[in-house]
This record gives structure tokens, C-alpha cells and sequence, in this order.
């Protein structure tokens, strides 16, 4: 069986079901996923998620920029969304934990180049920022958006 944190092909595909089967395969009833803009709780939310990015960012699609790095039950990797073959417009940096049944049970996301208009997604608080004791001295509460 492979590991749920290796690439698989179609994983991020706009197709409903194709995405949803994906899901079933790679993540826990229950997985989170949180990151500056979204912090949502089961398949559901993820697949809302998704199909939010989606709209957002018509035609682009994510890719791994290097190898995912693991050990024990963690593995965190970088990816780019772009057009295809192009520079992208978004670059981050997710940590995944994988649970005792071997799917992803968390995903913990920071975004290091986030296009101008990328905006919270629907259902995400996403105003107040972190809590006060995880807040550099200097308080950026939003990704630097490109100028």
C-alpha cells in the first residue's frame, strides 16, 4: 500500500467524484486542514476547499517543487500553483500527519507567495489571525501579497 503522502496522479482534479474518491483514499473522516486563509474539519470541508481554490484560480494547477520529506507519522513538502510549465502565482509549504490507519489526519499550511486577490475562503475566520502567543513581535496577519 502506498503511503498517503506520495504524489498521485489526479489527486488535485476538478472533477467531483474523481476528488472525492481521492479523498476517501488519502485522508480520515475527520482530517484537518488549516493554513492563513481556511481551517476546516472532514472530507467534506476539504472538498469545499478545493472546489473554492478552484474557482479562485481557474486552469491553474498544483505541483509538488520537490521531494516530500518524511519521518515517523509527518512529512512536509512545498508545492507551487501556476499555469502549467509556467512561474507560479502561489508557493507553500503544508505539513501533513498520517494516523494509525495510515491517512492523512491533519494538514498544517503556511502560504510563502500568495497572489494579490486571494482572499478567506467561505466559512473561514481568518481575520483575527493567530493567537497572541504565536505572533512575531511584528504581527503580520496575512501572507505577503505580491506587489
Amino acid at each position: 500500500m502506498r503511503s498517503p503522502i506520495e504524489p498521485r496522479r489526479g489527486s488535485c482534479t476538478s472533477g467531483l467524484h474523481a476528488r472525492r474518491a481521492a479523498f476517501a483514499e488519502v485522508f480520515a473522516e475527520d482530517a484537518t486542514y488549516t493554513d492563513p486563509l481556511v481551517s476546516v474539519r472532514g472530507r467534506d470541508g476539504l472538498d469545499a476547499t478545493i472546489a473554492a481554490v478552484q474557482g479562485q484560480f481557474g486552469g491553474l494547477v498544483f505541483s509538488l517543487a520537490g521531494a516530500v520529506d518524511a519521518h515517523h507519522d509527518i512529512a512536509r513538502f512545498t508545492w507551487y500553483l501556476g499555469p502549467k510549465g509556467a512561474e507560479p502565482v502561489a508557493i507553500g509549504f503544508d505539513v501533513a500527519v498520517v494516523g494509525d490507519d495510515g491517512l492523512i489526519s491533519q494538514v498544517l499550511g503556511f502560504l510563502d507567495k500568495v497572489p494579490a486577490g486571494a482572499r478567506p475562503l467561505p466559512g473561514c475566520d481568518a481575520t483575527t489571525g493567530p493567537p497572541a502567543r504565536m505572533r512575531p513581535r511584528r504581527s503580520c496577519r496575512r501572507p505577503a501579497r505580491d506587489r
